[in-house]
């Protein structure tokens, strides 16, 4: 049974994938593609970096198919995130998660191609509970 912060986390890791035709821009303090950890899931990045200040990694699995299939392209979903406040509850963190997709095609088949980013802030805890920000 997945619990409504487990949900609350599948519908941000949703909306993130939607988002990526939407948003652009550049970012910084890339990872090269050799540090990035492979995951299918962002709840191991996110405790990483609550763990050592930040995390890399490069999406896989189901949701990476499908937004590489939605924007039709096989450039990989890079992650970065990093720390921004420990929070007063144990083990708790305000993080900030960028996602990027190169040649991203927009605007239909007739677009152009371009890096799609996508930057958000989340307070979430080791234990997996997402946090209400006031």
């Amino acid at each position: 049974m997945n619990s409504p912060q487990t949900n609350r986390l599948c519908i941000v890791t949703a909306a993130l994938l939607a988002a990526l035709l939407s948003s652009s821009a550049a970012a910084a303090g890339r990872a090269d593609a050799t540090d990035r950890l492979p995951v299918s899931d962002l709840r191991q990045l996110l405790k990483l970096a609550i763990e050592q200040g930040s995390a890399h990694g490069v999406m896989t699995g189901v949701a990476a198919d499908y937004a590489r299939r939605k924007f039709e392209t096989d450039a990989p979903i890079e992650v970065d995130i990093r720390k921004i406040e420990t929070l007063p509850q144990p083990g708790c963190s305000r993080l900030e998660v960028t996602t990027r997709q190169k040649d991203v095609l927009e605007n239909g088949a007739n677009g152009t191609r371009g890096v799609k980013t996508l930057r958000y802030r989340l307070s979430y805890c080791r234990d997996g509970h997402l946090l209400e920000r006031p």
